[in-house]
């Protein structure tokens, strides 16, 4: 049995009714109200007037002056009561915390410095943010208080730093503000020994501060003791609580009718032999699930002479024979099995079809060249095995972009392809790479390594994700089409953020195929990276309507990151914290945080790197109606839970669904391609794995 805490606290304000005064010219320190912010009682008394002005200017502390006055009701005008009680907290806080400012969504962030993680290269500050919202959980307003990490301030100031490229300069905070460098105010510049940059990874590199280390153990036990320091030292005191008189009861616990659970069996994955599992490493022993569709298969390598004696012979080795080590007796086993075994797919080598590259300036070129000019077999599959070295996580641009104009090179002659870094073929335990290089080559060859254990149901799923390219200032999106909910992937395509209606184009070819195959679809599902818009969604039920079809179109929007603003934690379990996997509770009136984790039961442990935080979901339907049934709901949930179990790029448990997971990939590569349109096979292949 678990006991869910959110990190929510709800208040009830003491002082209910207003007297605020409303100004048409925008001030520094006053809050924004757009036009549907504005109070109930103000439209009462100036409706005329007030049709033409889209933002009015409030401080909650003076009439005099105003362009408008009214007694307000807090509780009848909830957006302007966000509004009051972000700057009660704002202004009682100046004073009393280290760094303060809002934040892009004009929450309250706050920094509190850390003297015994700081150094004498920088001083180091824990985030936190404060956000109010009404009724989500209770029936009042609530504050929910979330750790952010940390943040690491340059020790010297901007007068000290001296001669610098300020383009590397994004942040800076000055007297406890947080300015962008670019937009700070002139009169901000004033006093330089006061200003002090924010560290990013440029900032890093050029004061030679080293990288903070990924962090693969337990975070609930850490982000829950920060969250609780800060409430007892700043938000539970009597200066705090006379101006928000947060619930003595303190942090929200969630009630029964607020918690929802998956299937019991929705982990459960079909591998070969039609055997069960619900850990990929495991099930991977019976074989995968299909094997590659292709008879004829034939492997080459592209690698630089030195890597041949090594690298190439080691990868041909592991492949062929698997990979072995030595026990503490000195007794060599066998610690991964050979292709075949794993995977079921023969290693045939056409040596001929190799590439040794000569020219390390001129990669490219000579791997175009080479594709070019090589006979390959008719009726047959080419994989090529690129040993690079070029590291997938290179910062280098010219270099990155080498290794994918190779790709986009193999993608456009039809051949699948696998990169792998050249430094980690020498490694002891390279045998922990294998299971997820192999895997993601059988789903290139288009063989199912594993699928869910559910039965067809006819309905199609459309998963549309976003990567944002900084070296090109565009946000792309990848659409990704599984047209049952067993999880087969059957296409995509990607176009930019402002492509609505090849978009909408896209959904429609898969829709009308799908139709095509079977009659009888009961609705779309459309798995989206954020809320879909009314613009968004308008061409998509045009084609629809095209189509004579009068099927629901329900989107569930899916945060592309987890959720580290609203955290559950299971404080029955006080050493994990972490809820049970499947866990689905109600955050508002048609929002959810889904707990997609290893941990199955109340005792069961947990792998590493697999702790991870929940994903928050909001999900809308053109027939609303539908969601009257909590069935309805509940499917909808499962369904993503399932959809996070089949990523083919690893044997390790994401938290996010392949529907948007696997388009985001794509458009992280596609601003590196030269040609506009992916080839047919770029667009039915999983090369992005």
């Amino acid at each position: 049995m678990q006991e869910i805490q959110l990190n929510i606290i709800p208040f009830s304000p003491t002082v209910t009714k207003l007297e605020v005064g409303l100004f048409k010219e925008k001030t520094e320190g006053y809050a924004s109200l757009h036009k549907g912010e504005y109070p109930k009682e103000l439209w009462e008394q100036y409706e005329s007037e007030l049709k033409e002005i889209s933002h009015l200017y409030c401080n909650f502390s003076t009439t005099e002056n105003a362009d408008y006055t009214a007694t307000v009701d807090i509780k009848k005008n909830s957006n302007f009561g966000l509004h009051y009680f972000r700057f009660l907290i704002y202004n009682y806080l100046q004073d009393k915390v280290d760094v303060l400012f809002p934040n892009f969504v004009n929450d309250v962030e706050v920094w509190q410095h850390d003297k015994n993680k700081s150094t004498t290269k920088f001083n180091l500050y824990n985030k936190f943010t404060l956000k109010v919202q009404y009724a989500r959980v209770s029936n009042t307003f609530e504050l929910v208080v979330s750790y952010d990490g940390t943040a690491k301030l340059y020790a010297k100031s901007m007068q000290d730093i001296g001669n610098i490229d300020t383009d590397k300069i994004t942040w800076v905070n000055s007297n406890g503000k947080l300015f962008r460098w670019i937009k700070m105010p002139p009169e901000e510049k004033q006093d330089l020994d006061k200003i002090f940059p924010l560290l990013n990874n440029q900032l890093k590199r050029e004061f030679e501060i080293p990288f903070d280390k990924p962090d693969f153990s337990n975070r609930y036990p850490k982000y829950l003791g920060f969250i609780n320091a800060f409430y007892n030292t700043v938000l539970n005191t009597e200066g705090f609580k006379s101006i928000i008189p947060l619930s003595k009861e303190g942090f929200w616990k969630v009630n029964e009718d607020q918690t929802f659970r998956t299937k019991h069996n929705s982990n459960e994955l079909l591998f070969g032999k039609n055997t069960l599992s619900i850990n990929p490493l495991a099930g991977m022993k019976n074989g995968p699930y299909k094997k590659s569709p292709h008879n004829n298969v034939k492997f080459f390598f592209i690698y630089h002479p030195e890597d041949k004696a090594i690298a190439v012979a080691n990868i041909y080795r592991y492949f062929n024979k698997g990979f072995f080590k030595k026990n503490d007796e000195g007794q060599e086993y066998r610690a991964f099995p050979d292709i075949y075994t794993y995977i079921k797919q023969p290693l045939l080598l056409d040596i001929a079809s190799n590439i040794e590259i000569q020219d390390k300036t001129n990669i490219v070129a000579e791997v175009d060249a080479a594709i070019k000019n090589t006979v390959r077999t008719p009726n047959t599959q080419y994989v090529a095995i690129y040993i690079s070295p070029i590291a997938k996580t290179e910062e280098n641009t010219d270099l990155l972009n080498v290794y994918y104009k190779v790709k986009e090179i193999l993608i456009k002659h039809d051949i699948s392809s696998q990169v792998i870094f050249n430094q980690n073929l020498a490694r002891e335990d390279f045998n922990l790479y294998l299971p997820n290089i192999e895997i993601a080559l059988l789903a290139k060859l288009g063989g199912v390594p594993w699928r869910l254990n559910c039965s067809t149901v006819n309905e199609l799923i459309v998963g549309v994700g976003a990567f944002y390219s900084h070296s090109n200032k565009t946000k792309y999106v990848g659409s990704a089409f599984c047209f049952n909910n067993e999880g087969i992937f059957e296409g995509f395509d990607c176009f930019g953020a402002d492509e609505t209606l090849m978009l909408a184009g896209s959904i429609r070819n898969a829709v009308t195929t799908y139709v095509e195959q079977k009659k009888d679809a009961k609705r779309l599902i459309i798995h989206f990276y954020k809320k879909m818009s009314e613009q968004e969604l308008e061409p998509i039920l045009d084609v629809l309507h095209h189509l004579e079809l009068d099927i629901p179109v329900i989107v569930v929007s899916i945060n592309k990151t987890e959720s580290k603003e609203l955290l559950a934690f299971d404080i029955k379990d006080p050493k994990n914290l972490m809820p049970i996997s499947g866990t689905i509770l109600q955050i508002g009136k048609r929002d959810y945080l889904l707990c997609n984790n290893t941990r199955y039961a109340a005792n069961s442990p947990v792998r590493n790197k697999e702790y991870h935080f929940p994903i928050k979901l909001h999900i809308s339907s053109t027939h609303p109606e539908v969601f009257d049934d909590i069935a309805v709901v509940k499917d909808l949930m499962d369904q993503v839970y399932q959809f996070s179990r089949m990523y083919w790029k690893s044997i390790s448990q994401q938290s996010l669904p392949v529907t948007t997971l696997y388009p985001e990939m794509v458009a992280e590569m596609y601003p590196h391609f030269e040609n506009e349109h992916l080839s047919d096979f770029g667009k039915n292949n999983l090369w992005f794995l």
